[in-house]
């Protein structure tokens, strides 16, 4: 025999569950938005900044009392480099391959990848293809890592720093080579 708080708790849920259906239906607008996915999604994001705070809690590590400036700039560098190679990188493509599909090149270096499936798939197929989205999860990390180990955080963000630097010499150095070779084809017609 079931309880009487049990048959209104069943209740309870199914009403508040049948309320957010319709919202999601109702915000989706027949798009292909996976709300309670984003959610989850984020929970995960929540719970590692949760549990980050823990460990810090646990081991006495606090956060400094102040960046400074050149932290900021590294961190910040890093950030749009690693965030560019997780989400478009060529060798990385086998991390986004279960979530998404090869359609194409975007640019130097870098893939267009459409997102598949539904869901949670579909939601970390986004989160994977989006350099903008994929920042702030690679700034908490970054963050964490100066919390943590800020040695070695430095370094690697130096890494990806003149990883990044390299890239914008690269894009640099073959725009001045097309520009001094426009002259001589237009010499030559």
């Amino acid at each position: 025999m079931v309880a009487p708080s049990s048959g209104i708790r069943r209740l309870m849920t199914n009403n508040f569950t049948d309320t957010l259906r319709k919202e999601e239906q109702a915000y989706e607008n027949g798009a292909d938005r996976p709300l309670g996915s984003y959610l989850r999604v984020l929970g995960v994001y929540g719970g590692a900044v949760a549990g980050l705070l823990a460990l810090g809690k646990l081991t006495g590590t606090r956060a400094p009392e102040r960046i400074a400036p050149m932290d900021l700039l590294l961190m910040g560098l890093t950030t749009h480099r690693m965030s560019r190679t997780i989400t478009k990188d060529p060798v990385t493509s086998p991390l986004r391959a279960p979530f998404t599909r090869y359609a194409g090149v975007s640019g130097p270096a870098e893939l267009r990848e459409e997102v598949r499936g539904h869901g949670i798939r579909h939601a970390v197929g986004e989160l994977l293809t989006c350099p903008f989205c994929i920042a702030q999860w690679v700034a908490t990390a970054y963050a964490a890592g100066m919390v943590f180990a800020p040695r070695f955080t430095r370094l690697a963000g130096a890494t990806m720093t003149a990883v990044a630097m390299s890239d914008w010499l690269q894009l640099a150095y073959t725009r001045l080579m097309k520009t001094a070779e426009a002259p001589r084809e237009v010499k030559e017609g």
